[in-house]
């Protein structure tokens, strides 16, 4: 039976479109909402840490933006890192730096990393999740001609496993919607939780609510 989305309360607390389709997959109604959080790492803050540590910040923004607190209200704030060893992998600044990233994952795994947090006014629920991902042995020309389609630029780690970068990747262990920066099957059970609705047939016809 599929759920009306007269009641619901979602705030996303983010920019990135790929999080909203996400959203907009499983019919979740939301309302898109872009606080501004510092992301620094502090001194001696492992990878886990930060990256959970910004999710929660997120969301108390994302909740702090709506103005007067509201039981009904939830914010859902989401950070995704890209770990090789112990080194975080951020947008690339320039070619060099890509071309950095792409030969030290050639050919071996690394780890995605999204932590999720969906705050009310009254509870919360935080998830973090784990993917493994093996890339193909690249070579310089595969390098360059990635880089030269532009989307890497503003990809964490360097690409997306969503578009174009499928074509880098040979295998996958864990979560795929993980990887694209919000994995639902951590993130469905906190819906249920919340008594936010999904599979709601007006979102899903008009593709998601997305002000």
């Amino acid at each position: 039976m599929r759920n009306s989305p007269a009641d619901s309360r979602l705030l996303l607390a983010s920019s990135s479109p790929r999080r909203a389709q996400l959203l907009a997959q499983i019919a979740v109604p939301f309302t898109r909402v872009a606080p501004s959080v510092v992301e620094i790492r502090a001194e001696g803050e492992t990878p886990q840490d930060y990256v959970q540590r910004l999710a929660r910040e997120k969301a108390a923004a994302g909740l702090e933006a709506a103005g007067a607190p509201d039981a009904s209200l939830w914010a859902l704030g989401a950070d995704t890192l890209v770990l090789a060893g112990d080194r975080v992998l951020e947008k690339p600044r320039d070619f060099a730096d890509f071309e950095s990233t792409m030969l030290a994952l050639s050919g071996v795994e690394h780890s995605v990393l999204t932590a999720v947090c969906l705050r009310g006014s009254e509870r919360q629920f935080s998830r973090l999740v784990e993917t493994r991902v093996r890339f193909r042995h690249l070579n310089h020309e595969q390098i360059r001609a990635y880089w030269d389609t532009g989307e890497p630029l503003d990809k964490a780690g360097g690409y997306g496993i969503q578009g174009l970068g499928a074509a880098l990747v040979e295998s996958i262990s864990g979560s795929y919607s993980n990887v694209v920066g919000l994995p639902l099957e951590a993130l469905v059970p906190m819906l249920e939780k919340a008594a936010i609705p999904y599979w709601c047939e007006e979102t899903a016809l008009s593709g998601g609510r997305q002000p």
